[in-house]
């Protein structure tokens, strides 16, 4: 397996982790997404964070966060973790 579909599993398996424990297992609630950063960001980031992104993410406004627009929050991440 090549390190892209690598890196693609892992944010797949990360995103199953979480979502699916208040509804939908095919999407995150703004308290899964929260409890994700948590986790994997190694602290609770701030609300007002949390919000800002939750609004950015949610694309569709449905309300949740489906995997494409966790893809979305991943490629940001690595944007602004970047050298």
């Amino acid at each position: 397996m090549t390190t892209i579909f690598e890196a693609i599993g892992i944010l797949r398996k990360v995103f199953d982790k979480f979502a699916g424990k208040e509804g939908d297992a095919k999407t995150l609630t703004k308290k899964e997404l929260t409890e994700l950063l948590k986790e994997q960001l190694g602290g609770p980031p701030k609300q007002e964070e949390i919000d800002q992104f939750f609004k950015m993410l949610d694309d569709d406004g449905s309300g949740v966060v489906d995997f494409n627009e966790y893809v979305v929050l991943c490629a940001s991440l690595a944007m602004m973790l970047a050298p």
